[in-house]
């Protein structure tokens, strides 16, 4: 068994060398020789990728650097490192230093015991209540009821995979968050570990109260997906057939309020048109349930990368055949 652990970097060149200092560490002393870390530089703005070049360049027998042209986001970041990893098992985690390497024995022994995916709990968070933990709470409590899935945290980084189930799943968008719940959708086994949260030591968090609107959005998918994807018209004759008979029905009605009231329209015909734009606008959703529907079928089938890398750093024959 090989292990990658997949660092993913966004602007935190003051953490890197520590990190990969505490996490040879433990590799070196739980799993022997046969592992990698491979950095994912998502597009940072400051010094990390000439302080990931140091640290390739020191370590090449472990160490990987994969660069991507822009700030992608997490999702496509952890895309990227999956893409680009050479393990059997996979672990990612932050480059922040709040998730704890001396953790990963705990993930991987789960995973020997015949786990596909083990999410990391994080307990004791250290991190602000109105910015993080907040957000947090209402997004775990929102993915568990609406997916089915019940997990304590579904935002920590830290988790392990097989790759023969992670490569399969959708990766775009905020879906990095969904993994557990996609991973049970193609049939992989879950669970959860409670895992040590430490204090951000440099920087700031990326993160903020935004996040909750991109997750029900990316739910909305989800759970059009989970049931319509192999009988959609099911779903869409349904409800197409109670927009058309509804919008029908208050078309007709509004026509002929207008012609029983002189001048200004009564208050409910108003209603009514109110109505149907409300109607106009569902349509309009599931017109993008539709194109995502499209797109995933598309990223599914074709195989194709949706990011640039920019650099590859060490070794020659790292890159991705």
């Amino acid at each position: 068994m090989k292990l990658s652990v997949i660092v993913l970097v966004y602007n935190e060149a003051e953490s890197i060398v520590e990190l990969y200092e505490e996490l040879s560490k433990v590799l070196k002393s739980e799993f022997s020789t046969d592992w990698e870390i491979l950095f994912v530089n998502d597009g940072s703005s400051d010094s990390s990728e000439s302080i990931l070049e140091h640290v390739a360049t020191t370590d090449s027998q472990h160490v990987r650097v994969v660069s991507l042209a822009r700030n992608y986001g997490q999702t496509v970041a952890l895309a990227a490192g999956i893409d680009y990893s050479r393990g059997d098992i996979i672990v990612s985690m932050d480059a922040d230093l709040q998730n704890d390497p001396a953790d990963i024995h705990l993930l991987i022994q789960k995973i020997e015991e015949g786990y596909d995916l083990v999410n990391g709990w994080r307990q004791k968070r250290k991190d602000s209540f109105l910015t993080r933990k907040m957000p947090s709470k209402i997004a775990n409590w929102l993915i568990s009821k609406m997916v089915g899935v019940s997990l304590k945290d579904y935002g920590c980084t830290l988790k392990a995979y097989r790759k023969s189930i992670i490569a399969a799943l959708p990766m775009y968008a905020e879906m990095h968050r969904l993994i557990p719940a996609y991973a049970v959708l193609f049939g992989a086994k879950v669970f959860e570990v409670p895992v040590r949260h430490r204090k951000r030591k440099y920087g700031k968090s990326k993160y903020g109260l935004n996040r909750v609107f991109k997750i029900i959005l990316d739910l909305m998918t989800y759970k059009f997906i989970s049931r319509c994807l192999n009988k959609p018209m099911r779903l869409f004759g349904s409800i197409g057939a109670v927009i058309a008979g509804t919008s029908s029905v208050i078309l007709c009605t509004v026509w002929l309020g207008r012609f029983t009231a002189s001048g200004i329209a009564p208050l409910w015909v108003i209603l009514l048109e109110l109505g149907m734009l409300i109607l106009i606008g569902i349509q309009i959703m599931l017109l993008g349930l539709v194109v995502e529907l499209v797109m995933w079928v598309y990223r599914q089938s074709s195989n194709k990368r949706f990011y640039q890398v920019r650099r590859f750093i060490l070794p020659a024959d790292f890159k991705k055949k």
